[in-house]
């Protein structure tokens, strides 16, 4: 979760090691821990779930998210009905109930399909990325080997890697070495 924005979090859940493709997502688990993670779902018992088909369709998602957002950096809005299937597929309706401080809330409880429930807000979270987010500061990391995505919300806008601590000290201990010769930190 280091993309600073759930919609490129779902792209990094596919890296790269080695210039190896590296993908996070080997069954319809790891899609469940990553929504709860990211806060899609509560923490709970899903044991009705075909898990393989909801693997294979939040891979689907994000084989269409990573379209749909790289072609918006590139100023092309792309075909979004594919994002809009799985939107509509995510139906809620209005639930009032009391807070734990007895006050009443009002919230929205999800009535659909239970896959399309699961990844209705993934499919939202790139919704709202692709119709909201200023793409200008929507950006893959510097470093040449790393595919990973972020949103540069620093004040200066000037992010250049995913990580700091990962990329960043790559791109510095490069560097040092280059500058040095080669020699050995």
């Amino acid at each position: 979760m280091l993309a600073d924005h759930p919609a490129l979090d779902l792209l990094n859940t596919e890296a790269s090691t080695d210039g190896e493709p590296v993908d996070f997502w080997h069954t319809g688990d790891d899609v469940l821990q990553w929504l709860e993670r990211h806060g899609m779902v509560a923490p709970t018992e899903h044991a009705a779930i075909d898990r393989a088909g909801l693997l294979v369709r939040a891979k689907a998602l994000r084989a269409l998210a990573r379209r749909l957002i790289a072609g918006r950096g590139e100023q092309d809005s792309g075909d979004i009905a594919g994002l809009n299937q799985y939107l509509h597929a995510y139906v809620s309706a209005p639930h009032l109930e009391r807070n734990a401080a007895g006050r009443l809330a009002l919230s929205r409880v999800p009535r659909g399909e239970t896959i399309a429930t699961l990844l209705g807000p993934m499919a939202e979270a790139v919704g709202q990325l692709l119709a909201e987010g200023d793409f200008s500061l929507v950006r893959q990391c510097e470093h040449p080997d790393c595919v990973l995505w972020f949103y540069d919300r620093t004040k200066a806008h000037r992010r250049r890697w995913c990580s700091m601590a990962v990329c960043g000290n790559r791109h510095k201990a490069a560097q040092f070495r280059k500058k040095n010769g080669g020699a050995k930190a």
